[in-house]
């Protein structure tokens, strides 16, 4: 992923702190064992604890001889994106649509070491992690080996650890653009308010309110 200085994540803390306000729900990349062919890309929810991603898949899934011979797998994740037409971005002077389009996203990605979960407490347990993270509010029943109802289902299942090795975080609102041109696409998108508009100029705000003018802000780091 092309990452330009002023895409970056300011801190680590940033990327978390996204990822505390989505749902965490990736596409999970894996080589496949045949080079010849396309990569296998699994849509799943994870959750995040400490320096690991916990997942459980399926067990019929076909990914799992390319999982287990994989060294590294990519967990990637996008959110709060907008497409910003041409005559939005038409620099000033300039006939609208002279303008370049771009994409407006925030995006993570890991990369990380798999480790296939298949011993049954192990899988209770991460099951158990990935519920408190993703069902805070309980109402379900104690995820036990040798308990109904979970208890019966954890063969039909294989648990995933990705240990992460490296993170690679984007957060793509124009920072490099003038003040102005960034508030006048703000207002932009709140007047057109479609999709994710109002997520991303929430982004936009959030990043021009801490970085302010690039030029003077790459001065001073």
């Amino acid at each position: 992923m092309l990452i330009h200085p002023w895409d970056a994540a300011l801190a680590s803390a940033e990327w978390r702190e996204w990822l505390a306000t989505t749902d965490r729900f990736g596409t999970l990349a894996v080589n496949n064992l045949d080079p010849a062919q396309a990569p296998l890309l699994l849509p799943a929810h994870f959750t995040v604890a400490g320096d690991e991603l916990l997942m459980h898949l399926a067990r019929p899934n076909p990914v799992w001889p390319h999982l287990e011979a994989a060294a590294e797998v990519r967990m990637s994740m996008i959110g709060d994106y907008a497409y910003i037409p041409t005559y939005w971005r038409a620099k000033a002077g300039g006939p609208d649509e002279d303008g370049v389009p771009t994409s407006y996203y925030s995006a993570v990605q890991f990369v990380c070491h798999p480790t296939v979960v298949d011993d049954p407490q192990g899988k209770a347990d991460l099951l158990a992690a990935q519920l408190a993270d993703m069902q805070p509010e309980g109402r379900h029943a104690e995820v036990a080996v040798d308990q109904p109802p979970y208890g019966r289902m954890l063969p039909g299942i294989r648990g995933v650890r990705l240990s992460i090795v490296r993170v690679e975080a984007k957060f793509k609102y124009d920072d490099h653009n003038p003040v102005e041109h960034r508030e006048r696409v703000i207002e932009r998108l709140g007047d057109r308010d479609h999709g994710f508009d109002s997520r991303a100029a929430a982004q936009q705000r959030r990043r021009l309110d801490a970085i302010g003018d690039w030029q003077t802000h790459r001065g001073e780091s």
